[in-house]
């Protein structure tokens, strides 16, 4: 388990502060094959996974739903036959925060259980 998915997520309020860029740069090293979207000028982190079909697309969508809801913080998941794509981000910041990028790392370590 990599060092960033055994944190826990702290709770986030609307004033909490967004990572800098050198926080961002740091964490960024830490998870693998994940990329920064701007979608209506808010940063996101996404990663696409693929699968061999759908049945597995929907075992790991649901697998990532529980770690989410154990946290309290919660992604866009778009299944589709073959995929997923998983963008996390702090609704409230409008933002990417600490915790979007221990998610991101949780995420990764959903598909290797």
């Amino acid at each position: 388990m990599s060092e960033l998915a055994q944190v826990h997520c702290e709770a986030c309020r609307a004033d909490a502060p967004k990572v800098t860029e050198a926080e961002m740069a740091e964490l960024m090293n830490m998870i693998s094959d994940w990329n920064i979207e701007t979608r209506d000028g808010i940063l996101q982190l996404e990663k696409v996974y693929t699968f061999k079909n759908y049945r597995n697309a929907l075992a790991f969508t649901n697998r990532v739903g529980e770690v989410a809801e154990a946290e309290g913080h919660h992604p866009a998941l778009l299944t589709e036959w073959g995929k997923v794509t998983v963008t996390w981000w702090s609704h409230k910041l409008k933002g990417l925060h600490r915790n979007d990028f221990i998610m991101a790392a949780r995420t990764d370590e959903v598909l290797s259980v």
